[in-house]
């Protein structure tokens, strides 16, 4: 991770000046941070501080070092896997921390040389010259439960897995069920198969185990989503967006969890933007090429986007699940929901008969419900803590 800094100076009474405003880039790993000093005007020297223990401690003692003498402090570092735990301890401290967004950095094409001082120090250039993009940094509580919900998705890819294994080892011995799989029928059916190596048979019971040790992760994980939802500040956004078809429980607490609070996209646009489902464009001229859609911003929810999206390929219609799921919310987000369905269902069977393939129909219903999205969040008054 990366961070960078800005100096700002003062002119004082005897005509000299002092430097008030720094700003520090750090490049942040799991044991040191590289720090990084911008000083000066947009051509000013950069310089490299050092190396610091990436610890409590060692913090403490650098920003007593240079936030002495009325000095305001400016951080700023690059999203990654140390997550954001550096940020809430400098803004709890008073200091102005920002955590900037690793693919929107701008690179130069000919530089082939990476080192963690050269990270630092050209990223300081870049936020001194106001060419970073910071991140939205959730809360605590809203990073708890997005942590629960990812804890969630990698047990059913788990499950998924492991029924890929069993699934693997009954094709390997020509054992074909026929009828739809893991439920209590095809259950019993595994129970009665008969092989020649009483090996088999304890490798068959292993792979079973592992499918049932998988489900009951994911129960497990999904009934603790539904027991911490009530407590979640975004529980009223999750439950408006409920009303929409594709959009149970889980999908739609997992889609916020993913995205956090939507009031900070203006417009829908930007959401889509976010979550990478507009088209690319590589235009020069009066050459206008356009290509898939750009995959940018957060993976997980543009897959949930994607699997809410398919539901659509049926006609608009009120089920009585979805219709219970309405039954608490106000008439104006059931009529946003209901005009969401109509069009998206319309705009599926459209889009199909001109004979665009189910993935690009899909992807392009995602997009558009992105939008309804955006559209009920923004009704939804969330009171944070």
């Amino acid at each position: 991770m990366r961070q960078v800094g800005r100096c700002r100076a003062s002119c004082i009474g005897d005509g000299s000046w002092r430097i008030v405003s720094l700003t520090l880039g750090w490049d942040v790993h799991k044991d040191s941070i590289v720090v990084a000093v911008a000083a000066g005007g947009l051509r000013g020297e950069v310089r490299e501080y050092g190396r610091i223990a990436n610890t409590s401690t060692a913090l403490d003692r650098l920003l007593r070092k240079l936030g002495g003498d009325g000095m305001r402090l400016r951080f700023c570092y690059e999203a990654g896997p140390c997550g954001y735990g550096i940020q809430r301890r400098l803004s709890t401290r008073g200091h102005e921390c920002v955590v900037v967004a690793p693919s929107l950095i701008p690179k130069r094409a000919g530089d082939r040389v990476k080192t963690d001082r050269r990270d630092a120090a050209g990223l300081a250039k870049l936020h001194r010259a106001g060419e970073l993009t910071a991140v939205w940094v959730p809360d605590v509580g809203h990073e708890a439960m997005r942590d629960l919900v990812r804890a969630r998705l990698d047990a059913v890819h788990s499950l998924r897995r492991a029924r890929q294994q069993l699934s693997g080892f009954l094709l390997r011995h020509g054992c074909h069920y026929g009828r739809p799989a893991w439920t209590r029928l095809h259950r019993r059916w595994l129970a009665g198969l008969k092989f020649e190596q009483a090996v088999h048979h304890i490798v068959l019971e292993d792979y079973i185990a592992a499918v049932e040790a998988a489900e009951a992760r994911r129960n497990r994980l999904t009934a603790q989503i539904e027991a911490m939802l009530p407590d979640w500040t975004l529980a009223p956004v999750v439950a408006a967006l409920q009303t929409m078809r594709g959009m149970a429980l889980v999908n739609a607490a997992s889609l916020i969890a993913e995205l956090g609070d939507l009031a900070r996209f203006a417009n829908p646009r930007q959401l889509m933007a976010y979550l990478g489902l507009v088209p690319s464009e590589h235009s020069s001229g009066s050459s206008v090429k356009r290509g898939g859609i750009t995959k940018a911003g957060n993976a997980a929810a543009r897959r949930l986007l994607i699997e809410a999206a398919w539901s659509y390929r049926f006609p608009a219609r009120l089920s009585r699940e979805l219709l219970l799921r309405q039954e608490s919310q106000p008439r104006l987000i059931r009529d946003i929901a209901w005009k969401g369905q109509v069009r998206l269902c319309a705009r599926y069977r459209w889009l199909a008969r001109t004979g665009k393939p189910a993935n690009i129909v899909t992807t392009a219903i995602a997009r558009e419900l992105a939008g309804f999205v955006w559209a009920i969040a923004r009704q939804v008054t969330v009171t944070t803590d």
